[in-house]
């Protein structure tokens, strides 16, 4: 291990054993249950409903001990995946992957593990999420000889009493707000603490735009109580180890406002004209440990990045089946709050699709124009560029989208000259969300659930190909958008009285509380 490990919120499993997390063996563990007195093993693994399970398995012996690590556990799997594993052959093992291992933050005495589910052949069960992505990213490496690493950005409102009004927040005005105006810095830190030891991949943590000082529902979990919205960003990942540091960041920002007396929701909306709850991905290529989305000699956008946008671009619409899962999705996807809902790309703005944030390509080593007396650069060398995909929110099945995302980009590499035209087209220059005919010219987003459902059911054998989605997943994918039947719940809303409008328009929004 390198001098890292010295730092406070290293892996503390990295820390006690001296390696990597990606060497971690049976044996390793054997040391760990020993040195820190570990009473249980935890195994968790992704539900068909995008949250953390668990299995808690008592340590009795330094055989039982093994077998456990070695063989892993049984689980029904026609509880797990309800509707899509026949009961009739439903059990399915559950077998740690060790390099996810990590001392449990709300068991002193736990180890746990993220599992992945295996068949009673012994091969990967390949309607589990998680398996999805990992064959995914598989496919996409053969055929392009690139990886897709990922980052997400994780946005949720704590929702806590509201005991006092001092320092109060106006409505819109958190983004990057600090303490005293900001109530929650504290617990914001230790959900910091906590992603930054497990999954070692935080990038920052901040306020966001959203704040409500009275929420108004019909739920007694957050009637009248106060809403802050918080952001978790991640730094750059191979593709399936973000899926699973996502899941992960979402239980223990859960368990963490839990523990605290409040809610944590990622719900796409809580309140009308409010920010709304994004999922975003900031995605890199790379190849030899190199990232491709800047050409070396322009310092612009390289073909590989456009050919990239091309492709998400292309399956937009279908995405949005794994990406914007709830009604209230759409009650998101509206005009002027920093959420798309047409297809196109831009330079920086946050009403795109697709958004190409500053990159450090053109400049290095800013510091040194406002502390000239050092003249030291850490990034000399380093390509930070990424593009931002903007669509999902808080509804999503992560690892199903991150393996939506992988089979566009795919198609793009394959389609190479196709992508290239599309990003050429569809791009929006500065000021073009101003001209509102010249928005009109971009495709729209779908406007349902019920929409978004006949879409993948239309495009179906572009995610079955190579049986990357087994055809049971895509139609209980759709078959869970089709029952929010939302397909004219625009206009029904509009055509009620203000306060009736306002009223169902929330019912909708929370009724989602603890979704996903």
């Amino acid at each position: 291990m390198s001098s890292d490990s010295t730092y406070e919120l290293a892996n503390p499993l990295a820390v006690l054993l001296g390696k990597s997390p990606r060497e971690f063996q049976r044996a390793d563990f054997v040391k760990v249950v020993e040195k820190k007195n570990i009473k249980r093993l935890h195994f968790h693994y992704t539900g068909l409903d995008g949250r953390l399970k668990e299995l808690k398995l008592p340590v009795v012996n330094p055989k039982q001990l093994e077998l456990l690590l070695s063989e892993g556990e049984r689980v029904d799997g026609s509880s797990l995946f309800k509707g899509v594993v026949d009961p009739g052959c439903s059990d399915l093992y559950v077998v740690p992957e060790f390099k996810t291992a990590f001392l449990n933050p709300f068991d002193q005495g736990g180890l746990d593990f993220i599992c992945r589910y295996m068949t009673k052949e012994g091969n990967l069960a390949p309607f589990a999420p998680d398996n999805i992505l990992r064959n995914a990213s598989r496919f996409f490496q053969e055929r392009t000889g690139r990886k897709l690493h990922a980052m997400g950005e994780l946005e949720f409102f704590l929702i806590s009493s509201a005991e006092d009004n001092i320092y109060p927040l106006n409505i819109q005005t958190g983004y990057h707000e600090s303490g005293p105006f900001i109530k929650s810095g504290p617990i914001l830190n230790e959900i910091l603490c906590l992603i930054s030891r497990v999954t070692g991949a935080v990038k920052y943590v901040h306020s966001e735009v959203g704040s409500i000082d009275f929420i108004r529902s019909d739920m007694k979990e957050i009637q009248g109580k106060r809403a802050e919205q918080l952001e978790v960003e991640y730094s750059p990942s191979p593709v399936c180890e973000m899926g699973d540091a996502l899941v992960i960041g979402r239980w223990l920002i859960r368990n963490v406002a839990y523990r605290h007396g409040c809610v944590a929701t990622f719900i796409p909306k809580i309140e009308e004209g409010l920010a709304g709850n994004g999922l975003h991905f900031h995605l890199t290529l790379e190849k030899d440990n190199k990232n491709l989305l800047v050409d070396e000699k322009t310092k612009r956008l390289s073909e590989d990045a456009l050919c990239l946008i091309g492709g998400l671009c292309q399956h937009a619409k279908v995405l949005t089946a794994f990406g914007n899962m709830s009604a209230s999705s759409y009650l998101r996807l509206v005009p002027d709050q920093e959420a798309p809902t047409r297809v196109c790309w831009s330079d920086m703005n946050r009403n795109a699709l697709i958004r190409v944030p500053l990159g450090w390509s053109d400049v290095k080593n800013l510091a040194a124009v406002i502390n000239p007396q050092d003249n030291f650069s850490a990034g000399d060398n380093i390509v930070r560029q990424t593009v931002e995909l903007r669509t999902p929110d808080g509804s999503a099945l992560i690892h199903l989208i991150l393996a939506g995302i992988i089979m566009a980009t795919e198609w793009a590499f394959v389609n190479r000259e196709k992508a290239l035209v599309l990003s050429d087209k569809l791009y929006a220059e500065a000021g073009a969300f101003a001209n509102k005919e010249k928005v009109k010219t971009f495709p729209s987003l779908p406007g349902s659930c019920v929409e978004s459902s006949r879409i993948l059911l239309e495009n179906r054998q572009f995610f079955e190909r190579e049986g990357i989605f087994p055809q049971a997943m895509i139609e209980f994918i759709a078959g869970i958008l089709k029952n929010e039947n939302d397909e004219v719940i625009s206009q029904k809303l509009q055509q009620l009285p203000e306060d009736s409008r306002l009223h169902e328009f929330r019912k909708i929004m929370h009724r989602d509380l603890h979704k996903h």
